[in-house]
């Protein structure tokens, strides 16, 4: 018998092993168990298993997370779900390898070397994968979205990319400030739904009534082919950057390079590491690779930063990504973007001027979380697509609507719906539609639900 421990939820809990305590597993362990599933957690680090351990209630095994004796001692072959994300691929896939022959559950493995990232949907099919995630290729993927809009400070993508959230700060006397969210809404141009607004480090989901002020965070919902005509009503720069600077050319910089170049951005790394210059002229030959030290001030003047459109750190040390940025910041224009992989001092660096800020554990994260609750949800609705915003504050998800239910067939007005709700669109065959109290959910549908709830695994779950 395995090591799970039973816990009470709405919903039947997911057994769950999980392989590897860095960053992303330990992200992992704090939202699953969060929402109620049994976990175990597999490392040959004893220390940080017991204290994962002891933090999050979770059962602890101390090993190796590839042999089937540790697998079997942690419950592999009870469990639903295995998930592998040590800092090796070839370990991860092992290990799900083992899981798959060992029980009957699905399997995900963390995968980030580009020549296996090549090779995705040959790896599933062949070793019976769930799903085969890349945080350094989600991440440059999200990135990358930002530099179609430099004043936004994230944008992500709903519906099959048909509608964008995206999240950018108040300026003084802009058009919204001072305005109500219900006045501002009769601006021919405001084709969107304001879902959340952070002021003063509290996040609300707001009404009609709500006040916007300067300096307030708000992220909006709308049809991605009208969110220009609305961030120019704004006066915000809807203009695509041209160039950019990186700092660190690890795969991070290799992926989001690619998709720059692929969009016409011409792009410039600094990298210490003369191999790694060697091999990125190689693989990036559209691109300029500088060989130096990135925080050398006369070097980074030399390679553009004063006049560049764009600069992102990605280094592997927070402290330099952190401490780059804010030089880009008062010598230069550029739409920043800054890299952080550890949570520490989460409530500083939100203080800090520093643009775009991309957490690569969460990007992970968020992918397996969501594939969970599906797998956990009923066979009704699913959970199509989950993005945590505002610090892990608030999640907006994308249901699919699979078959009736008390939430369909029924003007939205007469729903009753819990607190600190907001359904923000509804797509039905690739219309995204803005929902009025009128509106009904329809079997086919996908819906978008943000909340400041966590653990929605069902559409139903709004309702009061």
């Amino acid at each position: 018998m395995g090591l799970f421990k039973h816990t009470e939820s709405q919903k039947p809990a997911l057994k769950i092993v999980i392989v590897g305590s860095g960053n992303v597993g330990t992200t992992l362990v704090e939202q699953l168990t969060r929402e109620g599933n049994d976990v175990a957690l597999i490392d040959k680090n004893a220390k940080k298993v017991a204290e994962l351990s002891n933090l999050y209630d979770v059962m602890g095994v101390v090993g190796n997370g590839a042999t089937y004796t540790v697998q079997k001692e942690a419950g592999v072959d009870d469990a639903d779900l295995f998930i592998a994300v040590t800092d090796s691929d070839e370990l991860n896939l092992l290990c799900c390898t083992v899981a798959k022959h060992s029980g009957k559950c699905a399997a995900i493995a963390r995968v980030r070397t580009p020549d296996y990232s090549a090779e995705i949907d040959f790896l599933k099919s062949q070793l019976g994968l769930a799903m085969i995630i890349n945080p350094d290729l989600e991440m440059a993927r999200e990135t990358a979205r930002l530099f179609y809009m430099p004043d936004a400070l994230e944008v992500n993508a709903f519906a099959h990319e048909t509608a964008d959230l995206i999240k950018f700060k108040v300026p003084k006397n802009n058009v919204m400030d001072h305005v109500t969210i219900a006045d501002f809404a009769k601006h021919d141009n405001a084709n969107i739904l304001i879902c959340a607004v952070e002021r003063n480090g509290e996040v609300s989901i707001p009404n009609g009534d709500f006040m916007i002020e300067a300096g307030d965070t708000v992220s909006f919902i709308t049809p991605r082919k009208r969110k220009r005509e609305f961030l120019k009503l704004l006066d915000f720069d809807t203009t695509p950057v041209k160039d950019c600077l990186m700092v660190g050319g690890g795969r991070s910089s290799y992926y989001l390079s690619r998709i720059l170049i692929n969009m016409g951005i011409k792009v410039k790394i600094i990298e210490l590491d003369q191999d790694r210059c060697d091999q990125l002229s190689v693989l990036l030959p559209n691109a300029i690779i500088i060989n130096g030290d990135g925080t050398d001030e006369k070097l980074l003047k030399e390679a553009g930063i004063e006049t560049v459109d764009s600069f992102v750190s990605l280094t592997n040390i927070d402290e330099t990504n952190i401490f780059l940025t804010m030089h880009a910041n008062q010598i230069s224009n550029a739409k920043v973007i800054t890299k952080i992989k550890r949570m520490n001092f989460k409530s500083i660096i939100n203080g800090m001027d520093l643009g775009s800020v991309i957490y690569p554990r969460y990007i992970t994260a968020e992918a397996i979380v969501a594939y969970a609750r599906a797998k956990r949800a009923s066979l009704s609705s699913e959970v199509e697509t989950m993005y945590h915003m505002y610090d892990n504050r608030v999640e907006a998800i994308e249901f699919s609507v699979d078959g009736k239910s008390p939430v369909t067939d029924t003007p939205i007005r007469k729903l009753i719906l819990k607190d600190h709700v907001m359904l923000s669109f509804i797509n039905r065959h690739g219309q995204i539609i803005l929902p009025t109290g009128d509106d009904q959910i329809k079997v086919g549908d996908t819906v978008m639900v943000v909340t400041t709830h966590f653990g929605f695994n069902n559409l139903t779950d709004i309702l009061a």
